[in-house]
């Protein structure tokens, strides 16, 4: 039987609370009743997904009311470990295989893209979210060997996505790793998540958008030239489209087959780890299953996920949160010798992907003006910086190259 945890680890472990819950700059504006019943657009969701969108559209100068049955920026986001990452879950030459070489290659240079948009709008914004440039460090795992790796590396090359291959030797020589294989590439980042999104918002309230929590939406109707959002009070609001960034959390009418929602671990170790010099500049990541993913913060924290589960509801259970961290800490460690030790936060999550790794961002079938982001594996940021760009688009009367990438399947 394990020693029960003394006073003074209870007090510094924090059990299901993020870390970036404890960081201070992510509260927004929010008010109990909107000041009308009609607007331009109505958003569902103050997560990343929903703040990304409210920036674009009240950019537009459009009059935007955006609802949460929570407080702003607390959701699914706060559970992210902001590994914004240009690689998609799934690994380029499998998607091709599944889509055709064109529209694989195709939906990854647009993530390449998203990263970089980010960046360049945090940037121009004056967002303070600790944002960061990153590499990233694709190592070999049970999922992809040397072979299926370096086979990896040529259909990235192929779609011109900038990366390097480094075979074993030089892998062990630069990083000190053993593993048979790795990618190397530099179109990633990283950030506060929480920080990110409530700055986002901020600035769409800044325009002119409203923040109304708690408020739940219980159903919706389409009629001629708006769509009816029904809360959870009874209350009707109207507006010309709706869009629901809701994360795991859908209405039924929104359910698709290729969307799944899955359970996810993740901690974050006391400030100033020891650690390799490289990995303050690096993402890594592995080819496995359930796979391991890693990061620094800042101030010297290492910020690690992983023992992803099809369980919807394995986040749940207190057993499999200290489990999943005690492997992925035994993972740190034997991959490059990082001791976790007692981390300082722990937590777990729900979240949405689909069967291809790519994001559903598309009009709800059966509906013109409707529409829903969802599915976003372990892209969230990156592939909500997509949907932004796609929804803009779509509600100015364009369109968007890559839309149909994300259609509803």
């Amino acid at each position: 039987m394990a020693a029960r945890p003394t006073r003074t680890k209870q007090r510094r472990l924090h059990l299901a609370k993020p870390f970036w819950a404890a960081t201070r700059g992510i509260g927004a504006p929010s008010i109990k009743t909107p000041s009308s019943k009609t607007w331009d657009a109505i958003i569902v969701g103050t997560g990343i997904s929903g703040a990304l969108m409210a920036e674009a559209l009240s950019r537009q100068k459009r009059r935007i009311l955006i609802l949460d049955r929570r407080a702003p920026v607390r959701g699914s986001s706060l559970a992210s470990t902001a590994m914004i990452q240009h690689e998609i879950d799934m690994p380029l030459h499998k998607l091709a295989k599944r889509m055709g070489q064109g529209k694989a290659a195709q939906a990854w240079r647009r993530s390449v893209r998203a990263v970089r948009d980010l960046q360049d709008l945090v940037a121009r914004n004056g967002i303070t979210c600790d944002m960061q440039p990153k590499s990233a460090l694709y190592l070999t795992g049970d999922e992809m060997g040397q072979r299926a790796m370096h086979y990896e590396f040529e259909a990235r090359q192929r779609a011109d996505i900038a990366c390097e291959y480094l075979d074993r030797a030089e892998l062990g020589r630069r990083f000190g790793i053993a593993r048979t294989g790795a990618i190397l590439s530099q179109a990633s980042a990283s950030a506060n998540p929480a920080q990110l999104t409530a700055g986002l918002l901020r600035l769409a309230v800044g325009r002119g958008a409203e923040i109304v929590s708690p408020c739940e939406i219980t159903d919706l109707a389409e009629t001629g030239d708006s769509v009816a959002l029904a809360t959870r009070d009874g209350s009707i609001l109207t507006a010309g489209q709706g869009v629901f960034c809701t994360g795991y959390e859908f209405l039924p009418l929104m359910e698709s087959e290729s969307h799944r929602i899955t359970s996810t671990w993740a901690l974050a170790s006391r400030p100033r780890i020891a650690r390799p010099a490289w990995l303050d500049d690096m993402l890594v990541w592995e080819a496995a299953d359930p796979y391991l993913y890693f990061r620094t913060a800042r101030d010297g924290r290492i910020i690690a996920g992983g023992e992803d589960s099809d369980a919807p509801d394995a986040y749940q259970d207190p057993a499999r949160l200290h489990a999943s961290a005690t492997r992925i800490a035994a993972k740190l460690k034997a991959l490059c010798g990082i001791e976790v030790g007692t981390p300082a936060y722990l937590w777990a999550a729900p979240f949405g992907d689909t069967v291809d790794g790519l994001p559903i961002i598309d009009r709800v079938p059966g509906f013109e003006r409707v529409h829903a982001v969802m599915g976003f594996g372990g892209n969230g940021i990156t592939f909500s910086m997509i949907a932004a760009q796609v929804v803009t688009a779509r509600l100015s009367g364009k369109r968007d190259d890559d839309e149909d990438l994300f259609a509803f399947r």
